[in-house]
């Protein structure tokens, strides 16, 4: 579980992996939407393992190449946001931390000059 006051019930789901795709952490979001698949019992486990192919090995390969992947899932009547990027320690790569966003139905789009 992530310890960090401001994480840990932050209404988008977080969770960090090392650079070998082992779970770290999660905060309280990400435990309860991964609930079916073991929540908190995940911590410990390879992430890279809960994927299907061709998420498997494009996972893979973010995890070796360092590079920052988002996109929109849909599913049923469900949109999120999917933020992946790697961290840092001291400027030394450490993993991924993946940010999961709740899309709601009605999202103004507002332009800035």
């Amino acid at each position: 579980m992530i310890a960090d006051d401001w994480v840990k019930e932050f209404q988008c789901a977080i969770n960090v992996c090392d650079k070998e795709g082992n779970l770290l952490a999660l905060n309280d979001k990400a435990v309860k939407l991964f609930e079916k698949d073991g929540g908190e019992k995940l911590i410990g486990t390879n992430i890279i393992d809960c994927h299907p192919e061709p998420e498997r090995s494009m996972f893979k390969n973010m995890l070796n190449e360092g590079k920052v992947n988002c996109y929109i899932l849909e599913k049923k009547d469900v949109s999120k946001f999917i933020y992946q990027a790697p961290w840092y320690k001291d400027s030394i790569y450490m993993g991924y931390v993946e940010f999961i966003m709740d899309i709601p139905s009605e999202v103004p789009i507002k332009n800035s000059k």
